[in-house]
């Protein structure tokens, strides 16, 4: 019997319990997600918005990032992941002690750190969705009241409920692999909540909202794009065969989404936008994310098809006739992009959960548990079928009562200590009357600016430039 090398001997560092290629693919997993937000929605938000709001926008998503995280080890993973509290809650407390951190995690073989770390990246990225709703108009400072609460009263209790073994939803086998409800639904419902309250933009940026740098915006999303790869493949806490099946069936649906959305602009008004597809792009990712490692490739092509067409008519049309969708300005459209095709990924994996795929990802043996409706009629398995679109639909209903509630309760909250929309002179200049701060420098544009010194070197960094109208004369 070959003897095991002696870097995988198990010792004080690598306790017998840690699976070393586990745990490397986790962390790996984790930064990959966390790179979605920092650079990648970051880019995002700051790009796809008007030139007066680019430096506004990025710094929600990245002050979000940061505040979650302190929430986090704090008392959110407890919340979200510890011991039982309430059948929708864990107990609060610090994971901060070095004999937590290195004991083995509730679930895989990985140590409590890397769980940690990697449920984080999972509670920032939600927060940042929810800020697409609010972008050009929210009052920073309200911002930054918020998102520590909504992460302790709305993202906990959905966390706990569909992920926890100890959760409700959890108990009852509802299938949510990687987040299409604990995130994107939950993020969706709680934006458009949020953007009701706070208010819309000014007329002016409402009827015109360019993106200031559209190849920014597509460096952006294309991070998005491939830190899917740790989003959805992280989901088994382990590198196995279900990891990269799930990679591969979120990389196809979405490519195919992608592309429908692409043919119906083309079709409809003429012209590929990239906007346009970068919405497409969005969806697919929505949608496969609750089904990914549990569905085959066909049925990934089709759930591409449908989110790319569905939430489509949603936004170019239902959008304009619905009076409710009509009377709030949702900036970045998260109700269509995350509440739509997530409560479709949800639905369509009630459908197409495949019970051998859930078995290899869930570790049970119970048919009565995750089996999609197509194979319960397929196995004249009917009523285990039925049961599992019916729990979809129930996880569907408690995110979106659960933070319609919770997010209108904590933005009246907040406007009793700071106001949620900024002031009116703050909306017509944006980002240098808010940061003090603006993205583009533009030198020479018709204006003067004063010399600049550099200490560091004690010369000048920057000529003087001389404006237009003084060398006119």
């Amino acid at each position: 019997m070959a003897e095991i090398p002696t870097n995988l001997l198990p010792d004080e560092a690598s306790p017998d319990w840690m699976n070393k290629g586990d745990n490397a693919w986790q962390l790996t997993a984790a930064t990959l997600v966390g790179l979605q937000s920092v650079p990648g929605l970051v880019i995002l938000y700051g790009s796809i918005v008007k030139k007066k709001w680019a430096v506004n926008s990025a710094f929600m998503a990245l002050y979000a990032f940061a505040a979650v995280l302190v929430c986090w080890v704090g008392w959110g993973y407890h919340m979200s992941f510890g011991n039982k509290m309430l059948p929708f809650l864990g107990r609060p407390d610090i994971s901060l002690d070095q004999k937590f951190l290195l004991d083995k995690a509730y679930v895989g073989y990985l140590p409590s750190a890397t769980l940690v770390y990697f449920q984080f990246v999972f509670a920032a990225i939600t927060l940042i969705l929810v800020a697409g709703a609010l972008l050009g108009r929210m009052n920073f400072h309200a911002w930054m009241l918020f998102v520590p609460l909504w992460l302790t009263f709305s993202y906990t209790f959905t966390a706990y409920s569909l992920w926890c073994p100890g959760g409700w939803l959890a108990k009852l086998g509802i299938i949510d692999y990687a987040g299409g409800y604990v995130i994107h639904l939950s993020s969706g419902v709680a934006g458009f909540t949020a953007a009701y309250w706070v208010g819309p933009r000014t007329n002016k940026d409402r009827e015109r909202f360019p993106p200031n740098n559209i190849l920014l915006m597509l460096a952006g999303a294309g991070l998005l794009w491939m830190g899917w790869s740790g989003f959805n493949g992280g989901g088994p806490f382990a590198a196995s065969t279900d990891a990269s099946l799930a990679i591969l069936n979120t990389h196809v649906c979405t490519a195919t989404s992608l592309l429908t959305w692409l043919l119906l602009d083309i079709v409809f008004f003429g012209k590929p936008s990239v906007i346009g597809a970068t919405q497409g792009m969005i969806t697919g990712l929505v949608c496969i994310t609750p089904a990914a490692g549990v569905v085959q490739g066909w049925a990934a092509i089709l759930m591409g098809i449908l989110s790319g067409s569905i939430p489509w008519y949603s936004m170019m049309v239902l959008h304009k006739k619905i009076w409710l969708l009509k009377q709030v300005d949702d900036t970045m459209a998260v109700f269509h992009t995350h509440a739509v095709a997530g409560s479709l990924g949800g639905i369509l994996a009630g459908f197409f959960a495949n019970p051998k795929l859930n078995r290899i990802f869930y570790m049970v043996k119970d048919w009565q548990h995750y089996i999609g409706l197509a194979y319960g009629l397929q196995n004249g398995r009917t009523a285990a079928g039925l049961k599992q679109m019916g729990v979809q639909l129930l996880g569907i209903l408690f995110v979106v009562v659960l933070n319609v509630f919770v997010t209108s309760a904590i933005c009246l909250l907040i406007r009793l200590v700071v106001p949620l929309r900024l002031a009116d002179e703050e909306l017509q200049t944006g980002d240098d009357a808010i940061h003090g701060e603006e993205a583009y420098a533009l030198w020479g544009d018709g204006e003067k600016y004063e010399s600049r010194h550099n200490s560091l070197h004690g010369v000048e960094e920057f000529p003087q430039v001389v404006s237009k109208e003084v060398e006119m004369a």
